[in-house]
């Protein structure tokens, strides 16, 4: 082979990897990791013993397909102010790496996809609850939501809370009390979580007009929203522990991890300094995976407390 051609290859398969990441980057991937995490356990917490093989696994594909497209609807729609903040900015729609038609059609590929496994290899019920999930965060939150109130991340955050219940629902076909409490945790930690970045990123949010809780409230009031959710996460993260789902090695983790977020909270509303707000998201990120993962943990080795 000449090195022209050799190059040519090398350029080609350049070319294909660039592609290939701008697409990975569309469905925001980071998110949606912790989406399907979040999900997995739920499945797990829905059986006292080992999840159904092909409930997990096409459970899990289909989850994360149709949030990945979700997200993907997302920068659509949101491409014109992601490209004015300094955050999002480098989002391959932005850049002009990929284009309306080239998204349309990827998000609509691997929405349906995720659609018809659901449907077709778990169960109705997760199927459609998906699909109502992706509409309430692509749709609703989105397009309407987002501009409209300053509580939009708070009604918004339904959607995001959904995803234990969607794998709850693929392992059962049902939705129980114990999944609702899933559910609440992540909805009573969506504000906190958000409102420290909008914090730190107030201005931009203003430039762009998105009516985000710091530009229409002011950062002290903001401040202590997020210590007020805060302190109601403490209280709602012990209740797998009230109701019996979980047990003591997760009761201690809780008020651990808790206790510390609101130890955060507490510096951000009386002490603010520069990067503590990003901080505070930072550790939010942490805790609802620690938290997450002391359910899945305690609910497998209940040994380690000789219960």
């Amino acid at each position: 082979m000449s090195s022209g051609t050799g190059s040519g290859v090398a350029v080609a398969r350049s070319a294909i990897s660039q592609r290939l990441n701008d697409y990975y980057e569309l469905c925001k991937p980071r998110v949606v990791l912790l989406i399907v995490f979040t999900a997995m356990v739920g499945m797990f917490l829905a059986t006292p013993g080992m999840v159904p093989i092909d409930a997990l696994l096409f459970g899990t594909l289909g989850i994360g397909l149709m949030a990945a497209s979700a997200a993907a609807v997302n920068q659509m729609l949101d491409r014109k102010a992601d490209g004015r903040m300094a955050r999002t900015r480098g989002r391959p729609l932005v850049t002009g790496h990929l284009d309306m038609g080239q998204s349309v059609r990827f998000a609509l590929a691997i929405g349906v996809a995720g659609m018809l496994v659901l449907l077709f290899m778990v169960n109705a019920l997760t199927a459609w609850l998906t699909l109502v999930t992706l509409i309430g965060y692509a749709g609703v939150y989105t397009v309407y939501l987002k501009r409209a109130t300053p509580q939009n991340i708070v009604i918004g955050g339904a959607a995001g809370a959904a995803p234990p219940v969607l794998g709850w629902a693929a392992v059962t076909g049902t939705v129980d009390a114990d999944a609702l409490i899933l559910f609440l945790i992540i909805f009573i930690w969506t504000p906190p979580h958000f409102w420290a970045l909008a914090i730190e990123r107030h201005r931009e949010y203003a430039e762009v007009d998105i009516p985000m809780l710091p530009v229409t409230h002011g950062l002290e009031y903001t401040r202590t929203q997020v210590l007020l959710y805060t302190v109601l996460l403490f209280l709602v993260s012990l209740l797998p522990f009230a109701s019996g789902m979980s047990g003591p090695l997760y009761l201690v983790s809780a008020i651990g991890l808790s206790g510390w977020f609101l130890v955060y909270a507490v510096r951000l509303k009386y002490w603010p300094k520069p990067g503590l707000a990003m901080r505070t998201f930072g550790y939010s990120i942490l805790y609802l995976m620690a938290i997450f993962t002391a359910l899945l943990v305690d609910h497998y080795v209940p040994v380690v407390f000789g219960s």
